[in-house]
Formats: structure tokens, sequence, C-alpha cells
């Protein structure tokens, strides 16, 4: 259920739909999961006229798609309010009676992105857009009963346990850029559907359409059923393979002789899209899928791209594959 807080000439419904203010400024922070970050703000006026920091009414929200927040904090002098999963992580650093800054403690992997701050004194006003960044990857994702079968929570759902979170439109834009192409339409942080195309063809979209992101728009988060395009970042441990033709029983528990975990499909994706990880056998995943990462194509090994080669998720009781290993640093 949405929240929605009123101040005087002041209010804000913590999911809601609004129209952007032109940004007076714009800045970049790179940090990492756990990081403790500060969001600069600050209002620019006259310093001849000042009315002090209780007058400062100032608005922190997270922009999520072109038309689309979400409430991080309000506040108006000695009036202070933060929402759902930035309390008690989040306060503004007030260094002076201009200053809105917000400090963010133990950074995670949702709070990346896009966000605004509003600040006024009744005089004057600004709006800044602050984005946090974080190099990552995007992944197609699916469940074992096929394509197609995930409502939105269903997808969040799935991302989680995946240790990702569901990608973002601008995260989505920016692996497209970066060569992903996938015919499966998949659904985005913001509720939309779509599906990245680099090279197109007669079953995705058409032949003679131009490449870019192919788009179903907003749908219906409880009954529609798509994929999910799924993004997390670099992990402080390894990936590793173990040799064998073994059930899914047997790969667990030889990655547990080995000191590791089962590795997950976003472990496969990051050790492959950020470290040039190469393997070209197949293994059982801990989802209880079997991938292959190929950052070198090669005839026998994904000849015609770079890519996490997926086999499917076949019976486990079968021997036929090695196992991928996660070994997280101590």
């Amino acid at each position: 259920m949405p929240i929605l807080v009123k101040w005087p000439n002041l209010a804000f419904d913590n999911a809601s739909h609004l129209s952007l203010h032109p940004f007076s400024e714009s800045h970049q922070i790179f940090a990492r999961v756990g990081d403790n970050i500060t969001l600069p703000c600050r209002l620019k006026h006259d310093p001849s006229f000042s009315f002090g920091a209780s007058s400062n009414r100032i608005k922190w929200s997270k922009l999520e798609g072109s038309d689309y927040e979400i409430g991080v904090l309000l506040s108006m002098g000695l009036h202070k309010v933060t929402f759902g999963r930035f309390q008690k992580r989040i306060h503004l650093l007030e260094a002076d009676e201009n200053d809105a800054s917000l400090l963010m403690t133990n950074t995670e992997l949702k709070d990346f992105g896009f966000y605004k701050c509003e600040i006024s004194n009744g005089m004057h006003d600004s709006t800044f857009e602050v984005e946090i960044q974080m190099q990552g990857v995007v992944f197609p994702y699916s469940p074992h009963l096929g394509r197609y079968n995930l409502n939105f929570h269903d997808a969040e759902a799935a991302c989680l346990g995946q240790d990702a979170v569901v990608a973002s439109f601008e995260q989505l834009y920016q692996a497209w850029k970066g060569g992903l192409d996938w015919c499966n339409a998949g659904w985005l942080s913001d509720g939309t559907v779509q599906y990245p195309i680099t090279r197109p063809r007669e079953p995705c979209g058409g032949r003679r359409t131009d490449a870019g992101l192919r788009t179903y728009g907003q749908q219906n988060k409880f009954s529609s059923r798509f994929d999910v395009f799924c993004f997390t970042v670099g992990f402080a441990g390894h990936v590793f393979f173990v040799d064998g033709k073994l059930t899914y029983d047997e790969a667990a528990e030889a990655c547990l002789a080995g000191g590791a975990e089962m590795a997950k499909v976003s472990h496969v994706f990051a050790a492959w899209k950020l470290q040039g990880y190469d393997h070209c056998d197949a293994g059982w995943l801990a989802d209880g899928s079997v991938r292959y990462p190929i950052s070198r194509p090669r005839m026998k090994c994904s000849p015609a791209e770079a890519a996490v080669r997926f086999v499917g998720f076949p019976d486990k009781k079968l021997q036929l594959y090695g196992a991928y290993c996660y070994q997280a640093q101590p």
C-alpha cells in the first residue's frame, strides 16, 4: 500500500508517478555492495539571503523508469521521515544550512540507480540527480518450469534466489549496447517487459526492424507471465569447475569437498563477463540447470559468439555433467 506523507506544499507518495523537473546538476558515484557513500545535494542561492536550515524542505527519491519514483526521505526542519528499506541506513549530512547531502550506509544491490534531490527554502529551490553506479552484468533467466512462467513477483524472487535483482531499463540498455541479444521477453524493475536485439531476425520482431530494445510496455504484475532480466555484480570469490560425470547430488558433494558451494547462475555470468572466465565443459549449477561459459568462441565451444551457453534442466539423476562451484573469499 503506497504511503502518502504531506508537508505544507510538499506531498510525496512513496510509489507514485510524477513529472520530472529539470535538474540543476547531475553527479555519478561509483560504489560496491556494503559501501558507505554520500549523495551530494546543496541549495544554490544568493548568500546574502538566508532563512536558516530549519526553513529548508528536502525530498529524496529513487527514480524507477521514466516517470516513477520511490520515497527515500522527506525533511522539513526537525521533522524527518525515511521510507521502506532505506530506514536506519540513511540520514542527512547537514554540514551547513544549505546542505541536503544524503549519507547511505551498507549499500545494497537494489540501491544502485538514479536518485533525485529537491531542496527549497521558499525563495530558492534546487534539483539534483545522482546516479549510483556499479560494474555488473545483466543476464536472462527462466526457471526449470520453462519459458514465460514468471509473473513480476515470481521474477523478483527468481533473481533474488540467484543473488541478483530485477534489472532496470538503463541496465538492460547498457547490456544491449555491450552486445546482449536475447529473443525472449523479460520483466524489468519498472514493470515493463522488454528484450534486447542486436541482430534483427524474423522470429525476434522482424528482419527489417532496427536493432534495439523491443518492448511490450507495462504488464499486469500478477497475471502476465514472462521471463526476467536479472542484474548482479562482481563477487569477492571465484568460480571453478569439477570434472566428472556426476548427478546433481554428486556435484553438490564435490563442491562441498572443495570447500565451496554449487555456483549460482549469477556467479557464472559475473565470472564470465567481468573476469573472462572460459570453460567448455557443461556443468551443474545450484538451480539444477546445466550451463558453460565461453569468453573465447571456438569450434565445438560456442563458435559464433561469447556467451554462457544453456544446456537445460536435465534429470538430476543423470550422470552426465561436471559441476561449477563457487568459493567465497574468507
